[in-house]
């Protein structure tokens, strides 16, 4: 589907904590507590959080591909945590964008997504996949910039450095080196690995190969 990534869903038995990286995406979570039930969107996050999970809860989520957006709310406007909480109705729909959807379960997620779409809830940039794809020719540069900061609310290559930073925190915590996760993430030197991994991770390097820690994109999920 051209606007979701990935659809995915946790369950918690006990309460922890786990590495929430900076991430570029849009996503739609639904929060099933022993005493709650929440409905949020999140924005992309720029540097990486210790998070705690907590017991017994469950989680769906709709992981929207770079490049949905919103058009009646700037992603700027969700970025680093500043999280929507959308209302829940008593009969399990919530409210978004001045209209009534139903709570999603895994099945009927991007159901959901498709009816967003054909409202005008959610939209799709081609200038933000032919920047990632590296299409450019019948752009400019600065358009392409632009383009790309709108519809994400960060620069192409504040992206292109979150990406990166990922690649090495899953080479790191699958067993490789620091030395070896430098060169494979394309990084000039271990410094460089260290100031971008400590910030955009929440963790250094060394402590990530050595603890091997939960990571937000590393859990045991359904994917679509």
């Amino acid at each position: 589907m051209p606007y979701v990534e990935r659809v995915w869903r946790s369950r918690s038995r006990r309460g922890g904590s786990f590495l929430s990286m900076a991430e570029g995406n849009i996503e739609l979570v639904v929060t099933r507590l022993p005493e709650l039930l929440a409905v949020t969107l999140r924005g992309p996050v720029t540097r990486g959080t210790l998070v705690e999970c907590p017991a017994n809860g469950e989680w769906l989520a709709i992981r929207f591909r770079l490049g949905t957006y919103l058009p009646q709310i700037p992603t700027s406007a969700l970025i680093d945590h500043q999280n929507m909480q959308l209302p829940v109705l008593p009969n399990g729909r919530f409210l978004f964008s001045g209209l009534s959807w139903d709570i999603p379960g895994y099945d009927d997620a991007e159901s959901l997504v498709a009816r967003m779409a054909r409202a005008g809830v959610i939209a799709r940039s081609h200038a933000t996949d032919a920047a990632i794809e590296g299409d450019v020719d019948w752009m400019s540069r600065r358009s392409v910039q632009r383009h790309f900061r709108r519809v994400t609310g960060m620069t192409f290559s504040s992206h292109q450095q979150i990406q990166r930073a990922r690649h090495a925190a899953a080479l790191l915590v699958s067993g490789s080196s620091v030395l070896d996760a430098t060169s494979g993430a394309g990084y000039f030197d271990q410094a460089h690995l260290t100031r971008a991994v400590r910030q955009l991770i929440g963790m250094t390097p060394a402590r990530l190969s050595r603890e091997r820690p939960q990571l937000s994109f590393s859990y045991k999920t359904t994917t679509s």
